[in-house]
């Protein structure tokens, strides 16, 4: 695997959403073939060897990185989405946001009850969704070992909503 400096392919963008936020935009390294097969290949290098099941990433950046990745380990990828875009019978989770309750879902027939089910998404901020998400799957019966994200702001204390479930980023920011 190629060392590549993932920091000088992520845009920066001040004031979005809103004043005083520092926007981590991934959609640059999406655009650089290099940087995105780096990610994909540094996946694979980390996990090529560990007990993973299945992935499951979450809406809609996370299915970017994941689904190759799953696709690379011949294991399966299950999307969790938001409320009300998967047919059938689902599994569902509210959280809390900052202002407001959100709600995903995942397809209760596709988590593999009793097995290891990597959680992926571009991007790990207070950890709220990955942590509605992981309560998810565990409802479904499946078992999250780790928790991965291509950029990581520790500064906003996921660790401790993710805890006791290790996090694992390529690259963090430890302050804005």
């Amino acid at each position: 695997m190629s060392s590549l400096n993932l920091d000088e392919y992520i845009r920066k963008v001040p004031d979005f959403p809103k004043k005083g936020i520092l926007y981590y935009d991934i959609t640059s390294i999406l655009i650089k073939p290099e940087a995105f097969l780096f990610c994909i290949d540094s996946m694979v290098e980390i996990y090529k060897d560990k007990e993973i099941d299945a992935i499951a990433a979450i809406e809609a950046r996370g299915f970017l990185f994941a689904a190759p990745f799953a696709a690379r380990m011949k294991i399966p990828l299950l999307p969790i989405r938001k409320k009300g875009k998967l047919p059938g019978i689902t599994l569902s989770k509210k959280y809390d946001l900052e202002y407001a309750q959100a709600e995903i879902e995942v397809h209760k027939q596709d988590v593999p009850a009793g097995k290891r089910v990597l959680l992926v998404d571009d991007l790990i901020a207070t950890g709220g969704t990955l942590n509605a998400a992981r309560e998810l799957l565990a409802a479904g019966g499946a078992y999250v070992p780790e928790i991965f994200g291509v950029v990581g702001l520790p500064f906003l204390n996921y660790e401790k909503v993710l805890a006791p479930t290790p996090v694992r980023t390529l690259i963090s920011y430890h302050g804005e």
